[in-house]
């Protein structure tokens, strides 16, 4: 038999799970951690919570202020819950209500806020806030970005484990999520009609939330409550785990 037969250069077990291990986000044995949305639906469809140190991408379900602005809290409500140091949040346009965001949890102080003039300086201020380091997460509000873009941010991620989150703007002709993309996981917002109280006043936004791609996992979408003044999220209290709630099928990526 030969020294070199193809036998003696197959990969070890312990070879085979690092190399599956770097395609589902997990690098040597060590799996990322994750944010917890605390609603064991969601949870569950994500093995444990929202990744860290990742690209994540969010969009309104439509161009409609509502559902704009519903992407936008629910950013911000990420982006508070990961604030344990400041965050930066970059844009084209000053459409960021600094009262509203700090009424989801991101107080000014821990905002850094910087204006682009356009998408591609959007991204440069983006990769550079990432390959800095010192920050909790960066948040980019864009219209465009292709793979190439979006897997230099994922790389400027790792290099210094920092969550990046693209806002996705209905600005494009194309609808936001038509281009491929690095991101970690893709999500769409849609205001709903809030739940009567007993009382009058406005009731707790609701969403409808939907995963629309995750690497490694499928997609659901479920109704929840907007955030609370600690960026958290609920289920909406007449949604449930219902057999009949639509369902994201064949969304799942490597």
């Amino acid at each position: 038999m030969l020294a070199d037969s193809p036998r003696s250069h197959s990969p070890s077990v312990a070879e085979l799970r690092r190399l599956v291990g770097r395609l589902d986000g997990i690098d040597d044995g060590h799996r990322r951690t994750a944010l917890p949305f605390g609603i064991p639906a969601i949870d569950q469809r994500l093995g444990g919570g929202l990744a860290t140190s990742v690209l994540h991408e969010a969009t309104g379900e439509t161009p409609t202020p509502g559902d704009e602005a519903a992407a936008t809290a629910f950013v911000a409500s990420l982006a508070t819950r990961l604030a344990t140091a400041p965050v930066l949040w970059v844009g084209r346009q000053r459409e960021l209500h600094a009262p509203g965001i700090a009424q989801l949890g991101l107080h000014p102080d821990r905002l850094i806020r910087v204006d682009a003039r356009d998408d591609a300086a959007v991204l440069a201020a983006m990769e550079e806030a990432l390959r800095h380091g010192g920050l909790s997460a960066v948040v980019g509000e864009i219209a465009r970005a292709g793979m190439t873009a979006t897997r230099r941010l994922q790389l400027a991620v790792e290099a210094r484990s920092v969550t990046a989150l693209l806002l996705r703007r209905h600005r494009a002709a194309d609808a936001p999520f038509a281009e491929p993309s690095a991101a970690f996981s893709r999500w769409s917002l849609a205001a709903l009609p809030s739940l009567p109280l007993p009382v009058g006043g406005v009731g707790r936004p609701r969403w409808r939330l939907t995963l629309v791609r995750q690497r490694g996992g499928e997609g659901d979408q479920w109704i929840v409550e907007g955030c609370d003044a600690t960026g958290r999220i609920a289920l909406a209290a007449d949604a449930g785990d219902r057999a009949d709630r639509p369902r994201i099928a064949g969304r799942r990526a490597a």
